[in-house]
């Protein structure tokens, strides 16, 4: 994926591209949320990437990302995202929750869920991987770049992926400032390997 290509859903007033890396620092108080327990909605989030159909990818695809940051207020955020619209919508990555960082994804069909589980290394720097197929989603993580666990695996049907949104998510939800650099941004033809090829 081409970083000259890209575009933002919620641009942060303070951000910069050098080379193939994103340097964020988040706005204040910005989230994704759909309804779900707390009963608001928050599509204020950063979100940094492009529409799948301008990339001629119509048979799936895949992307990945590696992501560093410093997680240290609560809810604080950084990732990964798939957007359809604001109904639909999947975001995954490192948020900083009941003091410590967890490994979540929210998965939104009109309202929003929330799973999460501990990370089981350094929170500062990580991978994940999204692949898009069939009308489902498999979500991985890696703390190495080089194996791949599953985080989740779900459906998700989207009449006309031409609209499907891809990229680096950030969000701040109780604060401003939360610093965010992405690299090794991929965009390819879905990865169609067996489930449990953690490669």
């Amino acid at each position: 994926m081409n970083l000259q290509e890209c575009q933002w859903l919620n641009e942060p007033a303070v951000w910069r591209c050098q080379e193939n890396e994103l340097y964020v620092s988040t706005d204040n108080k910005t989230n994704f949320w759909r309804d779900t327990w707390y009963g608001f909605q928050r599509h204020s989030g950063h979100v940094f990437g492009g529409y799948t159909g301008d990339f001629q990818l119509q048979d799936g695809f895949t992307f990945q990302c590696c992501i560093e940051g410093q997680f240290e207020h609560l809810y604080d955020q950084a990732g990964i995202m798939l957007l359809v619209d604001e109904q639909h919508w999947l975001k995954a990555g490192i948020e900083h929750s009941d003091g410590r960082a967890t490994i979540d994804s929210v998965l939104t069909n009109g309202g929003s869920d929330w799973a999460m589980g501990i990370f089981p290394g350094e929170p500062d720097k990580f991978w994940l991987r999204l692949t898009y197929r069939d009308n489902a989603i498999r979500l991985q993580y890696s703390v190495d770049g080089v194996t791949w666990p599953l985080l989740r695996l779900s459906p998700f049907v989207v009449s006309d992926q031409r609209r499907i949104f891809i990229g680096a998510m950030c969000c701040s939800p109780e604060r401003e400032g939360l610093q965010v650099k992405f690299s090794d941004f991929r965009l390819t033809p879905s990865l169609n390997k067996h489930l449990h090829d953690l490669s």
